[in-house]
């Protein structure tokens, strides 16, 4: 948890954690969604100083609720997608679909 965040974020992360702990996730990997979680809701309530646009215009973490969980039928959504395209430097990534992005990023 960054310095000077609020107590009601530091029992939001201590809960994620304890929740993601009980289902037999490791802790490494409990204190990471946890992190991720609450970094997410801090940019939504504009506590963050940066914020990218999938964590503002998306859905919130709660409401979702795992509905992208192991990437099921539709995997990534192109949002992200696309980000993973900047990342790696992919030229005429703004004009792709999503699956022409995910065929380029495979």
């Amino acid at each position: 948890m960054p310095r000077g965040s609020s107590p009601k974020r530091e029992r939001q992360y201590e809960h994620i954690k304890d929740s993601a702990r009980k289902r037999g996730t490791s802790e490494k990997r409990a204190k990471e969604i946890a992190a991720r979680t609450v970094n997410k809701e801090r940019a939504r309530a504009g506590e963050s100083k940066t914020a990218s646009r999938t964590s503002t215009q998306d859905m919130s973490s709660s409401r979702r609720g795992g509905q992208r969980s192991h990437s099921g039928a539709q995997g990534r959504t192109k949002d992200q997608l696309y980000a993973e395209a900047k990342k790696r430097n992919i030229e005429g990534r703004s004009k792709m679909t999503k699956a022409q992005l995910e065929k380029a990023l495979s």
